[in-house]
């Protein structure tokens, strides 16, 4: 059996790194590369580490060859500290990655977006989700699949006080959150990782996944 050679970026993030960890895992990726503007500090056999420049559309081509592409690029208006670098982090840079990896023959690219993401919302953090989500589906792929995650759940590297918080609270209530409430229940970072790597494996048809769904995925219900 041909072994797939996959792709990531956002490898250093919450959702990322178990995603990195679970394609070196799995016995259906012969290769995973990651690119990334720090090292994650892994050495693994199947890992292969590119420091990119996502300002230098160049630097990327050389490398975008791969089956699937495991797109966790985001931050927070509070660490990008002004819109315009928010939506580069946000827009820019996984519109670029899909476009050059697609233009090398990627067939498959799964992006992490948010609950709400919407192109026609009035709050600008679900807007450029929503207009992020727009641009890779039009780009062209033989699946294009979008996981929007409610509040994540999951030991990050930067603390985040008020996520924190949330999480916390949101623990305690989860229980109550059945029916209609069910996409708002927070999810394990490790579940939505899981629910990418699964179905880029299952050959499903490109589709939108909220965190109800994903938990579904991920526990293989």
């Amino acid at each position: 059996m041909d072994r797939k050679t996959a792709l990531i970026v956002g490898a250093t993030g919450l959702v990322g790194g178990h995603v990195l960890r679970l394609l070196l895992e799995n016995a259906g990726y012969g290769t995973v590369k990651a690119l990334v503007r720090r090292t994650t500090g892994i050495k693994h056999p199947k890992l292969s580490e590119h420091l990119v420049n996502f300002d230098d559309p160049k630097s990327l081509a050389a490398i975008a060859s791969a089956d699937d592409v495991f797109c966790c690029l985001g931050t927070t208006i509070k660490k990008a500290k002004t819109r315009e670098a928010f939506f580069r982090v946000d827009f820019t840079y996984p519109v670029l990655v899909a476009k050059t990896c697609e233009a090398a023959g990627a067939g498959q690219f799964l992006i992490v977006t948010a609950l709400g993401a919407n192109p026609r919302s009035s709050i600008f953090y679900n807007r450029v989700k929503g207009e992020v989500e727009e641009a890779i589906r039009d780009i062209g792929f033989k699946a294009a699949h979008i996981f929007r995650p409610s509040l994540l759940l999951g030991k990050r590297s930067e603390k985040r006080v008020m996520e924190g918080l949330g999480g916390a609270v949101f623990r305690v209530i989860a229980p109550l959150m059945r029916g209609p409430l069910d996409k708002y229940r927070p999810v394990e970072a490790a579940d939505v990782a899981r629910a990418m790597v699964t179905t880029a494996l299952s050959g499903r048809k490109s589709a939108v996944y909220e965190s109800h769904q994903i938990r579904q995925i991920a526990r293989g219900c």
